[in-house]
């Protein structure tokens, strides 16, 4: 959508972020990124932190579906995580593969796994992480 469009959109209606994402798809992109992270074999500290570090009961109730609102910056983190996910489907035709690959030593990363990476904690190094694995596969 072009921004003047969603910027409009975001100031007539209360539910879209200024992202100009929807209550509805914030919530949506939350649950994919729960059910990432379990695929993942995360903790709910590991979690946390790659979502910005909310707090135990709100992210207890995330885990629960109960979700009143989504901060803009585990929006954009969010769009990483799905983006990250999204380019292991591409490059590992074996699920578990792309799923072990988060947790696995890599070169690029100087050693250390994407996971390491990312939960250094800052929006940058997820972006790190997708941007690697963007380039790896052709940026498509």
């Amino acid at each position: 959508m072009h921004s003047a469009v969603q910027q409009t959109r975001a100031k007539d209606d209360p539910s879209i972020h200024p992202a100009g994402i929807t209550a509805a798809e914030a919530a949506a992109m939350l649950a994919a990124a729960l059910n990432i992270f379990d695929r993942w074999g995360l903790t709910s500290e590991q979690s946390r932190t790659l979502l910005g570090s909310p707090s135990p009961r709100t992210f207890q109730r995330w885990k629960s579906r109960v979700v009143a609102s989504v901060p803009v910056d585990t929006i954009w983190r969010l769009g990483d995580i799905l983006g990250i996910h999204k380019a292991l489907k591409y490059m590992f035709a074996d699920p578990a593969r792309g799923y072990a690959w988060i947790k696995k030593p890599n070169g690029q990363f100087h050693g250390k796994s994407a996971l390491e990476v990312m939960l250094a904690g800052s929006p940058a190094n997820l972006a790190m992480v997708r941007a690697y694995l963007d380039a790896e596969r052709g940026g498509w």
